[in-house]
């Protein structure tokens, strides 16, 4: 039983478990007493020290400015006034409250309050739903739009629209470089003469692809009631992201070693036969690593893709914050920040697992 425990662990990238599951069936103590220390105890601890050094910085800066806006008050005003000003913040008055960096627990606080508030916009749409629903109904009887739901979306459903929005430009990705990238590996003669192409495009920022497939899109849906915004944001993140997937699906098929392809001529395998029994199985190592790269930098620039194209998500989350200006505001950008770096890690793991499903290589 301990043994296909630490089997799973190992393959969902929980490896560091392992010293725990064998030290609880008396395996090695010493030994996996050592491995817990180093692999649990001392990342717990760097965890600790970020959180300690983090806060000092918060105090630090919060000093600072609470130091500069008494000065400020004694130059313009005199002494009572710097007095008042220091009570004022002493007291924790909101309204004299340096924005400077926040403080852990203020980041916590911001994170449990966006939960609320999600809460209180779900419980406001339900509401709405249920209000319109009759009215709804005789509405598309009479052939007229749906009433919808139009108030600001919360910080989980921004959460949820931006994994939309990365999961199908990364399809976009998959459908255009993977196909590509085998005709072109199949092909030394395409190879030479469209690497220029690739070599070009592949370092283009995420802004100017924004801008292109703006131009292309507004002209297409023009006077219609697609969602644009969607489209561009998904659309833009595939072209951005999609070249690392291209060059190892290139280079994977372009490697396969030349004795399996001879056996393939030997079987007589037909073209499409030859590519999914022999070329894909051979370079799913080498494009599975593409993928993951591709997933990291569509999450990547996703944020700044959504920002310019004004799309619902975490990006023109982070942005209104940033506008807003708010007591809170830095401290929802920063909860944003670790959400944002939290699911990024994830979805390198859920790659790195179907990776391993799919690979020959069990080790």
């Amino acid at each position: 039983m301990s043994d296909k425990l630490i089997k799973l662990v190992r393959f969902i990238g929980l490896g560091f478990l392992e010293p725990i599951i064998r030290l609880s069936k008396g395996e090695e103590t010493k030994k996996n007493i050592t491995l817990i220390l180093k692999k649990i105890v001392a990342p717990l601890a760097s965890i600790l020290l970020f959180l300690l050094i983090w806060q000092q910085g918060s105090d630090a800066l919060f000093n600072i400015e609470a130091n500069y806006r008494i000065e400020k008050a004694f130059k313009e005003q005199g002494q009572e006034a710097a007095d008042e000003m220091k009570l004022c913040i002493e007291s924790g008055a909101i309204k004299c409250q340096p924005n400077t960096f926040p403080t852990p627990s203020q980041v916590k606080y911001s994170f449990y309050s966006l939960l609320k508030d999600h809460k209180i916009i779900n419980a406001d749409k339900k509401a709405f739903i249920e209000k319109t629903a009759e009215l709804n109904k005789q509405r598309k009887k009479a052939g007229k739009k749906s009433l919808v739901y139009t108030g600001r979306p919360s910080f989980v459903d921004q959460i949820g629209t931006s994994l939309k929005t990365v999961f199908a430009g990364f399809l976009l990705a998959i459908f255009i470089a993977v196909p590509t990238g085998v005709v072109i590996g199949l092909s030394e003669t395409l190879r030479s003469s469209i690497n220029w192409i690739i070599q070009i495009f592949k370092p283009v920022s995420p802004v100017v692809w924004l801008l292109l497939v703006f131009m292309v899109v507004k002209t297409i849906t023009k006077d219609s009631d697609i969602d644009s915004s969607f489209i561009i944001s998904f659309i833009s993140v595939g072209l951005c992201s999609m070249w690392a997937t291209l060059v190892n699906t290139v280079m994977g098929v372009s490697t396969v070693d030349k004795d399996i392809i001879n056996v393939a001529k030997v079987l007589k395998l037909g073209p499409v036969q030859k590519v999914f029994k022999v070329v894909l199985p051979s370079s799913l190592p080498l494009i599975f690593t593409g993928l993951r790269i591709t997933l990291s930098v569509a999450w990547m620039v996703l944020i700044a893709i959504e920002l310019l194209a004004q799309s619902p998500g975490l990006g023109s989350f982070v942005w209104e914050e940033f506008q807003n200006g708010a007591n809170d505001s830095n401290s929802k950008i920063i909860v944003a920040m670790f959400v944002i770096g939290i699911i990024g890690f994830l979805l390198d793991r859920v790659m790195l697992t179907i990776q391993k499903f799919v690979s020959f290589n069990k080790n």
